[in-house]
Protein backbone atom coordinates (compact mmCIF):
# COMPACT_ATOMS: atom_id res chain seq x y z
CA UNK A 1 0.00 0.00 0.00
CA UNK A 2 1.28 3.48 -0.88
CA UNK A 3 1.71 5.48 2.31
CA UNK A 4 2.95 8.82 3.51
CA UNK A 5 5.56 9.30 6.22
CA UNK A 6 4.77 11.41 9.27
CA UNK A 7 7.51 12.51 11.68
CA UNK A 8 6.73 14.03 15.07
CA UNK A 9 9.71 16.21 15.97
CA UNK A 10 11.03 18.97 18.19
CA UNK A 11 13.52 21.55 17.00
CA UNK A 12 16.79 20.43 18.64
CA UNK A 13 17.27 23.39 20.94
CA UNK A 14 19.48 22.86 24.03
CA UNK A 15 17.41 22.23 27.14
CA UNK A 16 14.29 21.30 25.15
CA UNK A 17 15.22 17.91 23.69
CA UNK A 18 16.65 14.71 25.14
CA UNK A 19 16.83 16.17 28.63
CA UNK A 20 17.26 12.76 30.26
CA UNK A 21 20.33 12.16 28.11
CA UNK A 22 21.37 15.76 28.75
CA UNK A 23 21.61 15.05 32.46
CA UNK A 24 24.60 12.83 31.66
CA UNK A 25 26.21 14.54 28.66
CA UNK A 26 25.05 18.16 28.96
CA UNK A 27 22.16 19.87 27.24
CA UNK A 28 24.24 21.27 24.37
CA UNK A 29 25.55 17.82 23.48
CA UNK A 30 22.09 16.31 23.89
CA UNK A 31 20.76 18.80 21.34
CA UNK A 32 23.54 17.87 18.91
CA UNK A 33 22.63 14.21 19.34
CA UNK A 34 18.95 15.04 18.77
CA UNK A 35 19.78 16.94 15.59
CA UNK A 36 21.79 14.02 14.24
CA UNK A 37 18.98 11.61 15.10
CA UNK A 38 16.42 13.79 13.37
CA UNK A 39 18.58 14.07 10.24
CA UNK A 40 18.80 10.27 10.04
CA UNK A 41 15.05 9.95 10.45
CA UNK A 42 14.26 12.55 7.80
CA UNK A 43 16.65 10.93 5.33
CA UNK A 44 15.15 7.45 5.88
CA UNK A 45 11.62 8.76 5.35
CA UNK A 46 12.52 10.70 2.22
CA UNK A 47 14.32 7.69 0.79
CA UNK A 48 11.32 5.47 1.57
CA UNK A 49 8.64 7.45 -0.29
CA UNK A 50 10.11 10.71 -1.60
CA UNK A 51 9.98 14.08 0.20
CA UNK A 52 6.71 15.11 -1.45
CA UNK A 53 5.02 12.25 0.42
CA UNK A 54 6.60 13.17 3.75
CA UNK A 55 5.11 15.25 6.58
CA UNK A 56 6.60 16.60 9.77
CA UNK A 57 4.74 18.01 12.75
CA UNK A 58 7.31 20.31 14.31
CA UNK A 59 7.47 21.87 17.77
CA UNK A 60 9.77 24.87 18.07
CA UNK A 61 11.75 26.91 15.57
CA UNK A 62 14.62 25.53 13.51
CA UNK A 63 16.12 29.04 13.50
CA UNK A 64 17.10 28.39 17.13
CA UNK A 65 18.13 24.77 16.60
CA UNK A 66 21.44 22.97 16.45
CA UNK A 67 22.24 22.16 12.78
CA UNK A 68 19.19 24.18 11.79
CA UNK A 69 20.46 24.90 8.28
CA UNK A 70 21.02 21.19 7.61
CA UNK A 71 17.59 20.32 8.93
CA UNK A 72 15.90 22.96 6.79
CA UNK A 73 17.71 21.58 3.74
CA UNK A 74 16.66 18.02 4.62
CA UNK A 75 13.04 19.21 4.85
CA UNK A 76 12.98 20.72 1.38
CA UNK A 77 9.89 19.43 -0.39
CA UNK A 78 8.28 18.18 2.84
CA UNK A 79 4.91 19.25 4.24
CA UNK A 80 5.75 21.01 7.53
CA UNK A 81 3.05 21.88 10.08
CA UNK A 82 3.33 23.09 13.68
CA UNK A 83 2.39 20.74 16.48
CA UNK A 84 -0.77 21.60 18.37
CA UNK A 85 -2.44 20.22 21.48
CA UNK A 86 -1.77 20.19 25.20
CA UNK A 87 -0.24 16.75 25.67
CA UNK A 88 1.69 14.28 23.52
CA UNK A 89 -1.42 12.24 22.77
CA UNK A 90 -3.28 15.32 21.55
CA UNK A 91 -0.33 16.41 19.45
CA UNK A 92 -0.08 12.98 17.86
CA UNK A 93 -3.78 12.89 17.03
CA UNK A 94 -3.66 16.40 15.56
CA UNK A 95 -0.66 15.52 13.40
CA UNK A 96 -2.44 12.47 12.03
CA UNK A 97 -5.47 14.62 11.22
CA UNK A 98 -3.29 16.71 8.89
CA UNK A 99 -2.34 13.73 6.70
CA UNK A 100 -4.63 12.16 4.11
CA UNK A 101 -4.60 8.44 3.38
CA UNK A 102 -2.35 5.74 4.79
CA UNK A 103 0.53 7.01 6.91
CA UNK A 104 3.53 5.69 8.86
CA UNK A 105 4.24 7.82 11.92
CA UNK A 106 7.57 7.87 13.74
CA UNK A 107 9.37 10.12 16.19
CA UNK A 108 12.97 11.33 16.19
CA UNK A 109 14.41 8.93 18.79
CA UNK A 110 15.17 5.96 16.51
CA UNK A 111 17.96 7.07 14.16
CA UNK A 112 18.64 3.42 13.27
CA UNK A 113 15.40 3.27 11.26
CA UNK A 114 15.86 2.56 7.56
CA UNK A 115 13.86 3.18 4.41
CA UNK A 116 13.30 -0.56 3.77
CA UNK A 117 11.96 -0.99 7.30
CA UNK A 118 9.57 1.93 6.87
CA UNK A 119 8.36 0.50 3.58
CA UNK A 120 7.83 -2.89 5.26
CA UNK A 121 5.69 -1.21 7.92
CA UNK A 122 3.64 0.48 5.21
CA UNK A 123 3.17 -2.87 3.47
CA UNK A 124 1.63 -4.16 6.70
CA UNK A 125 -1.35 -1.90 5.99
CA UNK A 126 -2.20 -4.15 3.04
CA UNK A 127 -3.46 -6.74 5.51
CA UNK A 128 -4.07 -4.77 8.72
CA UNK A 129 -5.87 -1.57 9.69
CA UNK A 130 -2.83 -0.51 11.75
CA UNK A 131 0.77 -1.51 12.46
CA UNK A 132 2.35 -0.81 15.86
CA UNK A 133 6.03 -1.32 16.62
CA UNK A 134 7.14 -1.88 20.21
CA UNK A 135 10.10 0.01 21.67
CA UNK A 136 12.47 -1.64 24.13
CA UNK A 137 11.34 0.66 26.96
CA UNK A 138 7.68 -0.40 26.68
CA UNK A 139 6.58 2.43 24.42
CA UNK A 140 6.25 2.28 20.65
CA UNK A 141 8.43 3.67 17.90
CA UNK A 142 6.04 3.50 14.93
CA UNK A 143 2.31 3.66 14.34
CA UNK A 144 0.95 3.13 10.84
CA UNK A 145 -2.73 3.76 10.12
CA UNK A 146 -4.84 3.52 6.99
CA UNK A 147 -6.55 6.81 7.90
CA UNK A 148 -6.53 9.41 10.65
CA UNK A 149 -9.72 8.45 12.49
CA UNK A 150 -8.25 5.81 14.85
CA UNK A 151 -5.66 8.31 16.10
CA UNK A 152 -8.47 9.76 18.22
CA UNK A 153 -7.61 7.12 20.85
CA UNK A 154 -4.11 8.53 21.44
CA UNK A 155 -5.05 11.38 23.82
CA UNK A 156 -6.51 8.74 26.14
CA UNK A 157 -3.40 6.54 26.22
CA UNK A 158 -0.75 7.05 28.93
CA UNK A 159 2.34 8.23 27.11
CA UNK A 160 6.03 7.86 28.00
CA UNK A 161 5.49 4.87 30.26
CA UNK A 162 6.29 1.17 30.26
CA UNK A 163 2.62 0.53 29.45
CA UNK A 164 2.33 2.82 26.42
CA UNK A 165 2.65 0.13 23.75
CA UNK A 166 0.23 -2.27 25.40
CA UNK A 167 -2.28 0.48 26.20
CA UNK A 168 -2.13 1.78 22.62
CA UNK A 169 -2.58 -1.72 21.24
CA UNK A 170 -5.61 -2.28 23.48
CA UNK A 171 -7.10 1.07 22.48
CA UNK A 172 -6.72 0.34 18.77
CA UNK A 173 -8.24 -3.10 19.16
CA UNK A 174 -11.03 -1.47 21.13
CA UNK A 175 -11.87 0.37 17.90
CA UNK A 176 -12.26 -3.05 16.21
CA UNK A 177 -9.04 -2.58 14.24
CA UNK A 178 -6.74 -5.36 13.15
CA UNK A 179 -3.22 -4.47 14.31
CA UNK A 180 -0.03 -5.91 12.85
CA UNK A 181 3.41 -5.65 14.41
CA UNK A 182 6.97 -5.11 13.26
CA UNK A 183 10.47 -5.28 14.69
CA UNK A 184 11.24 -3.87 18.12
CA UNK A 185 13.59 -0.86 18.19
CA UNK A 186 15.38 1.00 20.96
CA UNK A 187 14.64 4.67 21.64
CA UNK A 188 17.60 6.85 22.58
CA UNK A 189 16.86 8.20 26.05
CA UNK A 190 19.98 7.31 28.05
CA UNK A 191 23.70 6.74 27.50
CA UNK A 192 23.32 2.96 27.25
CA UNK A 193 20.66 3.43 24.57
CA UNK A 194 22.92 5.74 22.59
CA UNK A 195 25.80 3.27 22.78
CA UNK A 196 23.61 0.43 21.51
CA UNK A 197 21.98 2.41 18.71
CA UNK A 198 25.28 3.84 17.49
CA UNK A 199 26.66 0.30 17.30
CA UNK A 200 23.60 -0.82 15.30
CA UNK A 201 23.87 2.07 12.82
CA UNK A 202 27.59 2.89 12.57
CA UNK A 203 27.27 4.91 9.35
CA UNK A 204 24.53 7.20 10.64
CA UNK A 205 24.71 10.89 11.51
CA UNK A 206 23.84 9.77 15.01
CA UNK A 207 26.76 7.37 15.35
CA UNK A 208 29.23 9.93 14.02
CA UNK A 209 27.94 12.50 16.48
CA UNK A 210 27.89 10.08 19.42
CA UNK A 211 31.43 8.89 18.73
CA UNK A 212 32.70 12.29 19.87
CA UNK A 213 30.68 12.45 23.08
CA UNK A 214 32.48 12.09 26.38
CA UNK A 215 30.10 11.01 29.14
CA UNK A 216 30.78 12.90 32.29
Amino acid sequence: MSARMLVIAKAPVPGRVKTRLGADVGMEVAAEVAAASLLDTLEACAEAVGPDHCHVALAGDLADAVRGDELRAALEGWHVTPQRGDGLGERLAAAHADVAGPRVQVGMDTPQVTAPLLRDVATGLDTHDAVLGRAVDGGWWVLALRDAAPARVLPHVPMSSEETHDATLAALRGEALTVGDTVELRDVDHVADADAVAADAPDSHFARCWSGVVVR
